[in-house]
C-alpha cells in the first residue's frame, strides 16, 4: 500500500511527522512489514531518538518500532541494549553522539528496537550510503517536522508526510496545516538554469544576496535575514530579479521587506527548499496576496501522505471522514490511512 509508491523508484526515503504522535511510527512499521512480505532489504536510520515506548518529552505512550529479521538498522552503542531484537553489529562508524557511537547492525531475531541517528546532515547522508553499499535496497530515514531537514532533497530522494488528529481538535485546521506543508514542499524551483548557477553559488557561500536581471550578484553584509528585512528591502532595486536566502524564511523578515519597499513585487525570493520556511498558513496566504513570490533551489519530492485519525489526548476523527476530506483537498499525492487500508 505504501511500498508500491516508492519501491524501485527511489533509494532513500524520509518519513516526516508533522508533530509528535502524527502516526509516523505506525507508517514506518507498516513499511517494514510490507518490505518483509515483498522480500525487500530495508535499512532504517533516525534523525533523533525513536522507538521508545513512552515519549521522553510528552510522557505519552507511543508505538514501538518492530524490526523484522534481515532489516539493517543504524543506532548507537547506548540504544542497542534497550530493544529486545537480536542485532548483529556489521560496522561501527567514526560518528559520535551523546548516546554513543553510531553503528550499523542487522536484525538476527525480530523484535522491538530503539534507534538514534547521526547529528549532522552530512553524517546522515553518509550512513545512508553505507547501508546502500552493503546491499540495502531501500533506506528509510525516520524524521520529524521539527527536524524536517531529513526531507531536504540533499538527503532523501522522496518524502512521506505523516499527519493527523494530534494537530488540532478541529478537522479543518488539521487539513489546513497539512495542505500548507504540502504547498511548501511543492514550491516551484528556479527554471532559468543560468540564473540557477548564480543562486546556487551564493547559497553555497552562505551569502544573503540580490541578483539582478543581468545576473550580477550583490551580497548583503548581514549574517541572517532575521530582524534584517528593512536592510534587505533597501537593497532591492528596479532591476533586481532574485533575493537569495540561504537560511530560514520567517514572518517578520517578509513583513519588514514589504513595509520598506514595493520592489519586492518584481523579485523571486529563493530558499534552499520548503523545509526552510517557518510561516503559519494564514500568514502565508496573506503574503501571497501581497504579491510575495517564493521559489526553491531544490523542490521536495513528496510521494505520499499518511493520516492518523487518533490523538493521544483521547479525541479522534471518524477515520473515513478524515481520509476522504484530506483526499478532497490533496488530489495529486496518494493519501493513505495505513490502519484503515486502501489508497
Amino acid at each position: 500500500m505504501l511500498l508500491k509508491h516508492i519501491y524501485n523508484k527511489y533509494k532513500i526515503i524520509s518519513i516526516v511527522g508533522m508533530a509528535k504522535n502524527s502516526g509516523k511510527t505506525v507508517a514506518l512499521n507498516h513499511l517494514i512489514h510490507e518490505a518483509i512480505e515483498e522480500d525487500v532489504k530495508l535499512g532504517i536510520i533516525s534523525t533523533g531518538r525513536d522507538g521508545e515506548g513512552v515519549d521522553v518529552v510528552t510522557e505519552t505512550e507511543k508505538p514501538k518500532i518492530f524490526a523484522e529479521v534481515g532489516t539493517i538498522i543504524s543506532t548507537t552503542t547506548e540504544m542497542l541494549p534497550l530493544g529486545d531484537a537480536n542485532i548483529e553489529i556489521i560496522h561501527v562508524t567514526d560518528y559520535r553522539t551523546p548516546l554513543g557511537e553510531i553503528l550499523i547492525g542487522q536484525v538476527k531475531d525480530s523484535g522491538y528496537i530503539q534507534i538514534a541517528g547521526p547529528q549532522t546532515l552530512k553524517e546522515l547522508k553518509e550512513v545512508a550510503y553505507l547501508m546502500l553499499n552493503i546491499g540495502v535496497e531501500l533506506v528509510i530515514i525516520d524524521g520529524a517536522l521539527d527536524r524536517r531537514t531529513s526531507a531536504a532533497p540533499s538527503i532523501s530522494d522522496a518524502t512521506i508526510l505523516s499527519t493527523g488528529a494530534v494537530l488540532s481538535r478541529d478537522i479543518n485546521r488539521v487539513i489546513e496545516e497539512t495542505l500548507h506543508i504540502v504547498n511548501l514542499f511543492n514550491l516551484p524551483p528556479i527554471e532559468d538554469y543560468i540564473a540557477r548557477e548564480s543562486v546556487e553559488k551564493a547559497m553555497n557561500q552562505g551569502q544573503i544576496a540580490v541578483i539582478d536581471k543581468d545576473l550580477n550578484t550583490t551580497p548583503i553584509n548581514i549574517k541572517t535575514a532575521l530582524n534584517c528585512g528593512h536592510i534587505i528591502g533597501e537593497h532591492l532595486k528596479e532591476d533586481s530579479r532574485y533575493l537569495v536566502l540561504p537560511g530560514s524564511l520567517v514572518k517578520n523578515t517578509l513583513e519588514d521587506i514589504i513595509s520598506s519597499t514595493k520592489m519586492y513585487k518584481n523579485i523571486d525570493i529563493v530558499v534552499t527548499d520548503g523545509t526552510k520556511i517557518f510561516i503559519q498558513p494564514k500568514d502565508w496566504l496573506k503574503f501571497m496576496r501581497y504579491g510575495i513570490k517564493v521559489k526553491v533551489l531544490n523542490p521536495i519530492n513528496l510521494v505520499a501522505i499518511t493520516v492518523n485519525p487518533y490523538a493521544p489526548q483521547g479525541y479522534y476523527f471518524e477515520p473515513h471522514i478524515l481520509l476522504e476530506k484530506m483526499k478532497h483537498y490533496i488530489k495529486d499525492i496518494p493519501v493513505v490511512d495505513v490502519v484503515l487500508g486502501g489508497d
